[in-house]
C-alpha cells in the first residue's frame, strides 16, 4: 500500500481533518482577546450571543467540519473522484485559514471593517464547502449547513459592530 492509499483510509482522513480544524481553532483562540480594553469598549448589539456560547458553538462546528470533511473525501475517493477530493481539501484549507484569520483581523488588527470582509469571505467559503459536500451526499451538505449559517450570522454581527464603532 503506497502513501496515497494509506492517506485515503477514513481514520487517517479524520485525523488530518481534525488536526487542520484544531490548528484553526488554536490559531483563532490565540488571536482572540475578549478581555482587552479595546473589545470591552465596543458598543455591541443586544442580539450578540453571550460569550459562553462561542466556545460551545465553535467546538461543535469544528467537530462537524472534521467529521463531514473526512466522510466527504472518503466518498469522493471511493467513487474514484480523486481530483474533486483534492479540490475539497484545498477548499477546506482556505476555509480554515479564513476562519482563523477573522480573529486576527478583529481582535489583533482591531479592524472591524476588515473583519467584516473576512467574515463574508468565510461565509461564502463555508457555503461552498456545504455545496461541495452536498454534491457527494445530501446528508453531508446538511451537516455543514449550520457552519455556513453561523458564519453568515458572524458576518452580520461583525458588520453591526463595525457600523456601531467604526474602525479603531
Amino acid at each position: 500500500m503506497n502513501l496515497l492509499q494509506r492517506f485515503r483510509s477514513t481514520p487517517r482522513r479524520l485525523a488530518v481533518a481534525s488536526a487542520a480544524t484544531a490548528a484553526a481553532a488554536v490559531a483563532g483562540s490565540l488571536a482572540t482577546d475578549v478581555d482587552s480594553r479595546w473589545y470591552r469598549r465596543r458598543d455591541l448589539p443586544a442580539w450578540q450571543p453571550p460569550g459562553v456560547a462561542f466556545p460551545i458553538v465553535w467546538t461543535a462546528l469544528y467537530a462537524d467540519i472534521a467529521a463531514t470533511s473526512a466522510a466527504t473525501t472518503t466518498s469522493l475517493d471511493d467513487q474514484g473522484r480523486f481530483e474533486e477530493a483534492r479540490s475539497y481539501w484545498a477548499a477546506l484549507g482556505v476555509n480554515l485559514a479564513l476562519n482563523a484569520g477573522w480573529c486576527a483581523l478583529f481582535f489583533r488588527a482591531r479592524r472591524p471593517s476588515l473583519a467584516t470582509a473576512g467574515a463574508l469571505a468565510l461565509a461564502v467559503s463555508s457555503a461552498d464547502l456545504a455545496r461541495r459536500a452536498a454534491a457527494v451526499d445530501p446528508a453531508h451538505g446538511a451537516a455543514l449547513a449550520p457552519y455556513a449559517a453561523w458564519c453568515t450570522f458572524a458576518t452580520a454581527l461583525s458588520a453591526e459592530i463595525w457600523r456601531r464603532n467604526g474602525d479603531g
